[in-house]
């Protein structure tokens, strides 16, 4: 019987052209019919002081030559330590206790270092979540490509893809000198520079020669990746893990480069095992979902049956939680003429009717020095004439790229920088006008959430005193009393009493971030301002903080600055939407009428990147059950409404 996701027809190479790879597949193994990578009840474990302990579970997997499949689950759920076995990169004291894995027909269960080393590269590619982590500072771009290239014998030597390359790159420059150049056939001579210039020009980096020379710290964060994605694919694997490639990126830029992996990957023929914690991104890119939970493979099947019609709970919880797919929901709904339920929202545009302004912005400028640079490029312009207004008891969202100048407003708002120029108005009160004392109290009325929560919480501090600090600092309260009132935030924010006593490395991401809100509320606050707060989450984290920001709100009357640049959870959460790009606003509108009638091509760019935004997620029979479902809640709403009246 032939398995749920086997392709019905692959471009795949055969096992005839690998073999020049270092890595030769079994005798028997016919990449027409067979699976590439076949996972059997795999077990995996972690040494520790008491024993071992399971990271994965009896799973099993089976991905075919040219094949997409992801792998998804929340942090801890086992997904990267499945994928790190294959290619034998578990971490620290991590070992296969069970099972088999079968790489092109052969048994790579328990291979010796040498041949795990003959795998890497030529067999099985990888790229790694974090960039920076992964590329070594002290090397150059171009030098750590020539070290894939070296590591598996293919400095220097030319394949087809190199050819055909070559014979683009000299129709698009024109220059009669790359005319004149042989191009070398496959397994022929090319110099080791121009081999590396063109796998970073395919990766997708513009000016390749010239970024060859220059080190991690001078790229960015997309084009740190495009890096990795080039020594990922150097040698040309039949299989690339793709181990949350674009994970903290923007969302214009996650698009473009998966986009171009997707391309590259079909193009070569290779098969990837994409790993994420996004349903919503996992089905837009990958033809087939396993899902992992705990350890173990809870659900497995095409990516539009999974989420069309989700069997596990844990599944149904993923697909629900995920804000790209609650975005998609939400305007499947609006399409349909049906009421948006609460539960979808998150607040959005609860406090829609409310007009009073608390916080204005008028014509913000702030321009930086830089430092070394002369002429037109000593200054720096990251916010350009900004002005705006926040509503009371509203969810404002500052949205756009990296740089757009989103971060340096809110720091502005929050007096931590001076503007160049410019006005910030609380209640109609210039603070600019407010002394050292005046300014003190203003922190009272308006707090902080930042993105990373293990980087603003003070390591050395325990959770209560983390928590207690800031009424400290205004004298409130005896100690009893702030001790009183840390129990009540950590009650208000979801989390045990028990925590008290703990420090920020003994609690999770999202518990963390939890403590970090419970700090930004101790003082009562009229405003608070989150900057980029639930970014670094797992969509379920995620999920259940929003939750908790959007019921805070309503219980405590709080005004949200959330700054972001994931249209999806702005369109959760958000009553009015401002974009900002290159310093400067080019649109600002209430939620529902930006996403229903974008102006401005930026904005439209932002939309689009949504993952899953442009997949079908109903068919017919959902799309019915849900209107039906959708109505009865409106429906429901109304009768709650009325008896409570």
């Amino acid at each position: 019987m032939t398995p749920t996701n086997a392709p019905t027809s692959t471009s795949a190479p055969t096992a005839a052209s690998a073999a020049g790879k270092t890595f030769a597949p079994a005798a028997f193994w016919n990449a027409e019919s067979d699976p590439l990578l076949e996972i059997a009840d795999l077990e995996v474990a972690f040494r520790s002081s008491t024993g071992f302990v399971p990271a994965v579970r009896k799973a099993n997997l089976t991905l075919y030559p040219g094949q997409s499949v992801a792998i998804v689950g929340e942090s801890g759920s086992g997904k990267s330590t499945l994928a790190h076995a294959v290619i034998g990169l578990l971490p620290g004291t991590g070992r296969v206790t069970g099972g088999t894995i079968r790489f092109q027909g052969r048994d790579i269960t328990h291979l010796g270092p040498q041949e795990l080393t003959a795998l890497r590269g030529s067999s099985v590619g990888l790229v790694p979540q974090d960039p920076m982590s992964n590329l070594n500072p002290v090397w150059s771009i171009g030098f750590q490509v020539k070290e894939a290239l070296r590591a598996n014998g293919l400095a220097g030597v030319a394949d087809d893809r190199l050819a055909h390359l070559i014979a683009e790159h000299t129709e698009h420059t024109g220059h009669a000198d790359d005319a004149d150049k042989p191009v070398p056939s496959a397994g022929g001579h090319i110099d080791v520079n121009e081999q590396v210039a063109l796998l970073l020009e395919q990766a997708g980096l513009p000016e390749a020669s010239r970024r060859a020379k220059q080190y991690p710290h001078e790229f960015s964060g997309g084009m740190r990746q495009r890096a990795l994605i080039a020594i990922g694919l150097a040698a040309r694997p039949d299989l690339l893990i793709a181990d949350e490639p674009t994970s903290a990126l923007d969302v214009t830029v996650q698009r473009r480069i998966l986009d171009h992996l997707q391309t590259l990957v079909r193009e070569l023929g290779t098969a990837m095992l994409f790993i994420t914690h996004d349903l919503g991104l996992a089905a837009e890119r990958a033809e087939h979902i396993v899902v992992m939970h705990r350890g173990r493979v809870v659900e497995s099947g095409p990516s539009l049956e999974v989420l069309q019609d989700p069997r596990h709970p844990y599944t149904q919880r993923l697909v629900k939680a995920a804000p790209s797919l609650a975005s998609r929901r939400i305007e499947s709904a609006h399409a349909r003429g049906i009421q948006v339920a609460d539960d979808e929202l998150l607040g959005a545009s609860l406090g829609s009717s409310s007009t009073e302004e608390i916080l204005r912005v008028e014509h913000l400028t702030k321009v930086f020095e830089v430092r070394g640079a002369k002429g037109k490029d000593k200054t720096l312009t990251a916010v350009d004439d900004v002005s705006f207004g926040i509503r009371k008891g509203t969810t404002t969202a500052l949205v756009g790229e990296s740089g757009s100048g989103k971060s340096t407003v809110a720091n502005i708002i929050l007096n931590l920088i001076d503007p160049t120029s410019g006005k910030v108005f609380h209640d109609g009160v210039d603070l600019s006008t407010l002394g050292p004392q005046e300014l003190f109290a203003l922190r009272r009325i308006m707090q902080p959430v930042f993105q990373n929560p293990y980087g603003s919480l003070d390591p050395m501090y325990s959770i209560f005193r983390v928590v207690e600090e800031p009424l400290r600092v205004h004298g409130i309260g005896t100690a009893k009393e702030r001790e009183a009132r840390v129990a009540e935030l950590l009650d208000m924010v979801s989390l045990p009493r028990s925590v008290m006593r703990r420090y920020p490395h003994e609690l999770s991401g999202g518990q963390r971030q939890r403590v970090a809100i419970a700090r930004a509320l101790a003082l009562k606050p009229q405003i608070v301002i989150l900057d980029e707060a639930v970014s670094a989450l797992d969509v379920l984290v995620q999920a259940q903080i929003l939750r908790l920001l959007s019921d805070l709100q309503a219980e405590l009357e709080l005004t949200y600055l959330f700054i972001t640049h994931d249209l999806a959870v702005v369109r959760q959460i958000a009553d009015d939407v401002v974009v900002m790009e290159h310093g400067r606003i080019v649109e600002s509108r209430a939620a529902d009428e930006l996403f229903a009638n974008p102006r401005q091509d930026y904005t439209r760019e932002l939309i689009r990147a949504v993952p899953g935004a442009g997949i079908d997620l109903y068919s017919d029979e959902t799309a019915d059950k849900t209107a039906d479902e959708m109505v009865d809640k409106a429906a429901d709403k109304t009768v709650d409404k009325t008896v409570e009246e």
